[in-house]
Formats: structure tokens, sequence, C-alpha cells
């Protein structure tokens, strides 16, 4: 692969593949992934449960490693990495937001936020971390502890936090999955407003067909083999299909 693709993608996926032991023998989670992702892009992995979502996000996120095949992530191949390497290359590119949040509990909407910036040696964090809360709709907010806050609230503050030290990737696996569809849509709209601003790339994981489609690119994952298609192929897919359908219907 050559230095001038490296240079203009921000994950490039060669062969990939992952595989476990179970008591039944091996099973191959992932086969023979290809991919390249552009700087600024935004992608959307789709897929019913099971199918190899989460474990390729994973792997595209330096958090677990790979039976076979090589990743490189802003240019950086993983595989030559020890795991102290790893982290210190998701603390410089990387920032994630979950279905649960994974907010601190005992720290409070500023701290979570300022937590990772704190920890990347970013200067006034503090400062930093007010301006991000303040663009997410909560100044008045900032030391109220998680629990004191409703789930629209609390992934806000993990979506402030995702972005603060400006990451070269965003991982998000399902970030509206534990919200009801007003408060779902009000932060897909909020994700995709930051993403744009700050030309971050971002990876989502989703079963929700119409968030999907705000993505740039969709691809669908199906019994461990990765296939880029349209919105309307996505669907068309039978395996896929019916359960990507019936999370559209109750969005």
């Amino acid at each position: 692969m050559s230095n001038v693709i490296l240079k203009n993608s921000a994950i490039n996926v060669v062969n990939l593949e992952k595989s476990v032991i179970t008591q039944e023998g091996t099973l191959t989670i992932l086969k023979g992934i290809n991919l390249d992702v552009k700087q600024g892009e935004s992608v959307a992995i789709l897929g019913p449960s099971g199918s190899g979502k989460s474990t390729l996000l994973g792997l595209l996120a330096a958090l677990d490693t790979p039976t076979s095949g090589e990743i490189w992530l802003d240019g950086v191949a993983l595989s030559p990495l020890n795991e102290e390497q790893k982290a210190a290359l998701r603390k410089q590119k990387v920032s994630f937001i979950f279905q649960s949040f994974m907010l601190v509990d005992t720290l409070t909407a500023l701290e979570n936020v300022m937590l990772p910036a704190e920890l990347a040696g970013v200067k006034n964090a503090k400062e930093k971390a007010q301006a991000m809360l303040e663009r997410v709709g909560l100044s008045h907010r900032l030391t109220h502890l998680p629990k004191q806050l409703s789930g629209g609230e609390q992934q806000r503050v993990a979506i402030a936090r995702a972005f603060i030290c400006e990451p070269t990737v965003l991982f998000a696996d399902e970030p509206t999955g534990n919200l009801d569809g007003v408060n779902g849509h009000k932060i897909a709209d909020m994700l995709f407003e930051l993403n744009q601003e700050s030309h971050t790339t971002l990876i989502l994981v989703t079963h929700d067909l119409l968030l999907a489609k705000r993505c740039q690119r969709q691809l669908v994952m199906d019994n461990g083999h990765l296939q880029e298609d349209n919105a309307r192929a996505v669907v068309s897919t039978p395996s896929v299909a019916p359960d990507i359908l019936a999370n559209a219907k109750e969005a």
C-alpha cells in the first residue's frame, strides 16, 4: 500500500481476520476485511446483532488484536505496537462514544469532560471543557454528577468529552441506542454538527438505518464479511434487512 494512500487516509485495513477458540472449535468472526476510510469521512457500519460490528470497531481502535491482516491508523501500522504504544496512540488520535455513556459517576460533568484533556496534557483543560459543555448546551450543568443528569444530558457530556482533544478518529458504538426517539435525534444532530466542524473521521456502528444514512458511506457487516453499498442496497440484503428495518420503525 502506497504512502500516498496512507497520507490521505485515517484508517486502512488489509485482509483483516479475527478468530476465537470456542468449545466447538475455531470461530471466525471477521473474514477478509478490506477498508479505506479517508480523513474527515463519516462511515456507518450496519448489521444484525452478532455480525461482528463491535469486534471490528475494537480492532480499528487498537483495543484488540486481529488474528491476521493489518490495520493502519492515521498512517501508523498497529501490528508492530505493544499495548503501551497502542494506548499512547489512542490517547493521541482516538475518542469514543458508547451507548452506555461511560461517565465517571463520582466526577461532575465538567470534570468528566476535563479528564481526557488533562491526561493528554492539554493546556487550559478546564476552560476548554467549559466551552465544549456550552457548545452542547450544558453550561448550566457543569457541577452536576451523572446521576443528576438525564440520559440525553449524559450523552451530551460524553460527546463533549469525545471532541475536547480534537481526535483524528471518533468511534461511536450505538450512540443513540439508550435514548428515546426525540433525544436520539437531538444527539445525532449534535454529533454530526461537531463532526463536520472538526473534520474528524467518524466510524459509527448502529442498527438504525436512518442514523446510518446521515453518514457519507454505509457499510454492511454480514456473516463476518464487510460489504460496501448505498442505503437502499443495505435494506435489500436478506440477512440484514429485517433487523435494520425493525430498528428503523422503532426510531
